[in-house]
């Protein structure tokens, strides 16, 4: 099949690779001519600077210029004719009130429109809404087809479910392949592009109208929250009160209930990244709008931002701690392991607190998402920002510093009792903000305190 990925960004990428895996011709667009030219380039570090996701750079050198070909404005206008299928992977922000930003979708429609309504091969083509689209966007599509009189066009939904770090793997087999469309002719397209999964036995392929499968993608990524808030407003709460409780035993006496899932039930300070916190505003707001309650949603979304910050508050009340002009090491910036994705990241809102407290100074490490942080912490539009720094390892960011917040679940971060027995004395303070360090009773024997989510402070004897 010939078809184009409109959007290049983790899921636009990753979608354009895996295609080109099967052996359809794959032809990923985008506006942003850099992009395009790093990627066309097949160089690993170039490809990775845009998104880091491993083996996709591996995937795109393998089938560049074979299956998958980049195209600008440029390239596009020649490669449509005989399209028969344009996924949209395209960034749909939250505005103020939680809305979905649909302004990029919408204007790349119209674009894509028009050349559609030009075309000589009038085949049928059907455009495909990957993103993550509030419920009603495919009809919204198909009113500005319409409006642009394209011929012989179908609209179909194929919600992503991608986590990040493992998308490749997860690309190649899915637990599931959610496709909504409204004709016999537009299915028969889909399973065309995605024949490996119709039949599978261990993938659920499942055909429905373009509605229910812009539901199921919010439906999911809630309840993944929920799950993650519920430990962290219940779970974290119980261990934080109450004295001999154990919260890696409590975990497991509670998901051997096979009902009971084993996703999501730890402890944290808070879930990041593009779409968890996006799209429970999103649905809040279309619910919202039809005048149905959102209350559980509203408290799982306020559950999940309160975790992001509150050891920094419970290190004043509980430890004591002053914050004022002293110096924090900050390990991790990610908003999880194996990317270095930042958007939405716990870090953001930490950095955010220890400035508002009065901190000297924030030396960071993360493996991967430093380049990333020097953009959302741009000293030119915050001069607080210029008390960043960025060290190469563990040891450079806690080096000098009066005390540590893990924030990111890196697994380098496990050992990290070690290096601050080496480097740091006490009173020191570490904030646990993934449970991260298991051998907490070694700093505790060293005269360290340990601040976790989950526990009560813990100071040495």
């Amino acid at each position: 099949m010939k078809i184009i990925v409109a959007g290049t960004g983790f899921v636009g990428l990753t979608h354009a690779a895996i295609l080109s895996e099967s052996g359809h011709e794959v032809y990923a667009y985008d506006i942003d001519k850099t992009k395009i030219a790093a990627y066309n380039s097949g160089k690993r570090e170039k490809i990775e600077r845009y998104v880091n996701e491993p083996g996709l750079a591996s995937v795109i050198a393998e089938t560049l210029n074979r299956y998958l070909f980049f195209v600008g404005q440029n390239g596009i206008e020649e490669v449509i004719e005989g399209t028969e299928a344009i996924f949209l992977c395209l960034p749909t922000p939250p505005n103020l009130d939680g809305s979905t930003n649909l302004s990029y979708y919408t204007n790349a429609v119209k674009y894509l429109g028009g050349l559609l309504a030009k075309r000589q091969d009038q085949r049928r083509v059907v455009l495909v809404n990957k993103s993550t689209v509030p419920i009603g966007t495919a009809r919204m599509l198909q009113e500005i087809l319409n409006e642009q009189q394209v011929p012989n066009f179908g609209v179909a939904s194929n919600p992503e479910f991608l986590p990040e770090g493992d998308a490749v793997e997860k690309s190649r087999r899915p637990d599931r392949l959610v496709l909504g469309a409204d004709t016999e002719e537009d299915f028969r397209i889909l399973r065309n592009t995605y024949s490996q999964f119709v039949n599978h036995v261990r993938i659920a392929y499942i055909e429905t109208t373009p509605e229910t499968a812009e539901a199921i993608k919010y439906v999911a990524n809630t309840l993944l929250l929920t799950y993650i808030s519920f430990w962290n407003g219940v779970g974290a709460r119980l261990g934080e009160t109450f004295d001999n409780l154990r919260m890696e035993d409590l975990k497991r006496g509670v998901t051997s209930d096979v009902r009971i899932s084993t996703w999501g039930s730890y402890v944290s300070n808070g879930a990041g990244g593009s779409c968890f916190g996006k799209d429970i505003q999103s649905l809040i707001y279309q619910l919202r709008r039809k005048s149905q309650a959102y209350s559980l949603l509203q408290d799982v979304y306020d559950i999940n931002e309160y975790q992001k910050t509150y050891l920094v508050d419970r290190a004043v009340n509980e430890a004591g701690f002053n914050f004022n002009n002293k110096t924090i090491a900050l390990l991790g910036l990610s908003f999880k392991k194996r990317t270095n994705d930042m958007r939405d990241s716990s870090s953001l809102k930490v950095v955010e607190a220890l400035l508002g407290r009065g901190v000297k100074a924030i030396q960071t490490y993360d493996p991967l998402a430093t380049e990333e942080a020097k953009h959302f912490f741009d000293p030119g539009k915050n001069n607080l920002f210029e008390k960043i720094s960025y060290c190469d390892n563990v040891a450079d960011a806690i080096r000098n510093s009066d005390a540590l917040f893990i924030t990111t679940d890196w697994e380098e971060f496990r050992g990290v009792a070690g290096t601050i027995e080496k480097l740091v004395k006490p009173p020191y303070l570490v904030m646990d903000g993934r449970r991260m360090i298991a051998n907490y009773d070694y700093l505790l024997e060293k005269g360290y305190s340990y601040l976790a989510v989950g526990s009560k402070l813990m100071t040495p004897e």
